[in-house]
């Protein structure tokens, strides 16, 4: 296992930035990070970013310096690298390009909820969980195309999010309300868009509620992920809490997952239960232990 930092090349905030990245695990990454000292903010999925000043003393702290071309190959190869098209700032042209799809006229809202979702504070609640959402629901509707109002109710869903739970589901609908009246949008379809927003609190839709079982099974999608992209997940909803307590937040999350599993069903779909039950089943399981 080693940590390799490649040359401050990268410009940003008036200075330039190395990479700092692990061949093995995210674990032995966070582990050095920490005792060098370098804050939580600057992990960027698979690597942290570091200004030119720290570079001489990460390296006198173990980090082996290497090309850039170099620790690229490295971050590969250790099978931890984020696919480009998973990271956020990456996705604002085809978030909305699916926006304008749904919702011709009003890219001005478009625009204000992909600021929301690109928020710096944001690791898993993030632009690509949005995307991720999107296309879970193409998937699960296919050949067909998915309603309206749940699509905009993917957009909305955690559209505020100040790691609150009940609250920021409450708050996204309430914006959605506003938004979307005042987009002239009916207003029997606002108050679906904020009912099936509010169901992402407790993922708990009636037995004849396809709507909102389709929402819900799209949203918790990135449970019946592989090992890795779960391990990424985790990684980075523990992010979103950085403000909590280690124990405080183990406790928290071990009720969620609790509460995950004991959901009879998981997933409500035919297609969702085939695509991500049994992989969901055994993370959950995994986390827990």
């Amino acid at each position: 296992m080693a940590i390799y930092i490649d040359p401050p090349l990268w410009p940003a905030h008036g200075t330039v930035f190395s990479h700092l990245v692990s061949d093995k695990s995210l674990d032995e990454l966070h582990a050095f990070t920490a005792a060098a000292g370098v804050p939580e903010r600057a992990f960027d999925g698979d690597h942290y970013d570091v200004p030119e000043r720290r570079y001489d003393d990460l390296v006198k702290a173990g980090a082996i310096p290497v090309e850039a071309r170099v620790l690229v190959r490295k971050l590969i190869a250790s099978g931890l690298r984020i696919p480009a098209r998973e990271r956020s700032k990456a996705l604002t042209v085809p978030l909305m390009e699916r926006w304008n799809s749904t919702f011709p006229g009003h890219e001005e809202l478009g625009l204000e909820l992909l600021e929301r979702w690109g928020e710096a504070s944001r690791k898993y609640h993030s632009r690509t969980h949005l995307l991720a959402v999107l296309e879970a629901l193409d998937v699960l509707t296919e050949p067909a195309l998915p309603a309206r109002s749940v699509v905009l109710a993917a957009w909305f869903h955690d559209a505020v999010y100040e790691g609150v739970a009940g609250q920021d589901e409450e708050e996204s609908a309430r914006l959605a309300e506003d938004r979307l009246s005042a987009a002239g949008l009916a207003p029997a379809d606002v108050a679906e868009v904020a009912r099936l927003v509010r169901l992402t609190t407790d993922h708990n839709p009636e037995p004849d509620d396809d709507a909102g079982a389709l929402l819900c099974d799209a949203d918790l999608s990135v449970l019946g992920g592989d090992e890795q992209s779960y391990a990424r997940y985790v990684s980075a909803v523990r992010e979103d809490y950085a403000h909590v307590s280690d124990d405080d937040f183990a406790k928290g999350r071990a009720a969620v997952v609790r509460h995950l599993l004991g959901l009879d069903p998981l997933f409500h779909g035919d297609r969702a239960k085939a695509l991500w039950l049994d992989a969901a089943r055994r993370n959950l399981a995994a986390e827990l232990e």
